[in-house]
């Protein structure tokens, strides 16, 4: 991470403050990503589901990953 990427802390936040600060961050990130693996899972199932229809259908389905 350059310098330009990192998080600006104030410079007269205690010790404390600071970590409870990054691990506050932490937390909220940890749930973002969490959400974001589900929504994954949730597009991938109905996508899966459109496919099988359309090859039931006759339908040749090229897998593009």
């Amino acid at each position: 991470m350059t310098e330009e990427n990192q998080p600006q802390t104030n410079p007269e936040m205690s010790k404390e403050e600071e970590i409870g600060y990054h691990k506050g961050a932490l937390s909220t990130l940890i749930n973002e990503r969490n959400e974001l693996a589900k929504m994954v899972q949730t597009v991938e199932v109905i996508m899966q589901a459109h496919i099988k229809k359309l090859e039931e259908l006759g339908v040749q389905i090229n897998s593009q990953q």
